[in-house]
């Protein structure tokens, strides 16, 4: 095929074993090819099958048999390499690619040790990197300064090392869920002084409190599917300008677990809280604290009453900010929630009463 007009190839799913050298030759202005979903291997593709593309901007190899990263152009700004065989990913098999933004390798063979520690050296522009469902049992080494985006479920992460983020002074989302992590996992220096991490994902891990020593910029914290039993005191208190969303969801948090303290630093900006599915017993005395709370999810809990004073002050003309409040799923007799508990909310369809659990707890 010869086309100078042709800047999109999408080759996927067509059972290709191999690739003759010279089989883009005549596409001289590729920008996009995609060969996923085929059956190429490591023998399927000549040194030289890319290099000569000057014009190629993305790849996708997703779903073949690959072991190794092929040679690539310079002029590549988005590679992706999932689902493949992955074992290594040595000092030269990145080099060149000083315009590579996007990289995927996820659902491969790779861990710490498989990817040597100048590997990433030549990425200085790379910005979102996934390595999930992979054999990670901690963070690789080398990650580049310029990373904005880390991508590491489905591992079996065990710890998070003091040094091993130290350079990503540029992250702003770190995705760990779905790994081993624990109480003693994270180091006090891990990442509590990145300057631009925002956005932390911890859900389905092993942890039984809220981790201390948090990025000092956080502003959404998730820890799903976990087995938190409490916020420690001033766990928060140490976050600017503040957290916005905070995600306990599926956890065995009681009553005690949530002080006065525990939300220390999160009163003025924390705009969705979620505890459904716990172990409280009543709503949180704290809650009605909160200035800027919109969406607050306590369904699914052991709660059987909503006291005065636990989500509204007591003066009628403070009117609550939340949009949505979830209580159903509990013990609570509706009728007999005070008028005042839930007066500072003066649309009613932001409250989710019904339906309620009428058994008795065992």
């Amino acid at each position: 095929m010869n086309d100078l007009n042709v800047t999109t190839l999408d080759l996927s799913g067509n059972n290709f074993t191999t690739l003759p050298s010279d089989v883009f030759s005549g596409l001289p202005n590729l920008e996009v090819i995609n060969l996923s979903r085929n059956l190429l291997d490591d023998s399927s593709i000549s040194p030289d099958l890319f290099m000569n593309m000057t014009n190629l901007k993305a790849l996708n190899l997703d779903g073949n048999g690959l072991e190794t990263i092929p040679h690539l152009p310079s002029s590549l700004e988005e590679l992706r390499i999932n689902d493949n065989k992955i074992n290594q990913v040595l000092s030269h098999s990145l080099k060149g690619l000083s315009n590579l933004l996007h990289l995927e390798l996820a659902g491969n063979i790779l861990w710490e040790g498989s990817i040597e520690p100048l590997a990433f050296e030549h990425l200085v522009t790379l910005k979102h990197l996934r390595l999930d469902n992979n054999r990670f049992s901690s963070i690789p080494p080398g990650l580049p300064a310029s990373l904005e985006d880390l991508r590491m479920p489905h591992n079996q992460l065990v710890e998070v090392q003091e040094s091993a983020l130290n350079n990503s002074i540029h992250l702003a989302v770190l995705d760990l869920s779905h790994n081993l992590l624990s109480d003693a996992s994270f180091y006090p220096g891990s990442w509590v002084d990145l300057p631009k991490l925002g956005n932390l994902d911890l859900s389905h891990n092993q942890l039984y409190m809220v981790p201390a020593h948090l990025p000092r910029v956080l502003q959404q914290l998730s820890l799903q599917h976990n087995f938190i039993q409490s916020i420690p005191p001033d766990t928060l208190s140490h976050l600017r300008p503040g957290l916005q969303s905070l995600r306990l969801s599926h956890n065995q948090l009681p009553e005690q677990g949530l002080l006065g303290k525990s939300f220390r630093g999160a009163y003025k900006t924390l705009q969705e809280l979620l505890l459904d599915n716990n172990r409280l017993e009543r709503v949180p005395p704290n809650i009605r604290y909160f200035r800027n709370l919109h969406q607050l999810r306590l369904d699914h809990n052991l709660i059987s009453a909503v006291p005065v004073k636990s989500v509204c002050k007591i003066s009628l003309s403070n009117s609550s900010p939340l949009l949505a409040l979830h209580l159903e799923n509990n013990y609570i007799d509706v009728n007999r929630i005070p008028r005042k508990a839930l007066s500072c909310i003066t649309d009613a369809q932001r409250v989710i009463l019904e339906p309620q659990t009428h058994n008795e707890i065992v």
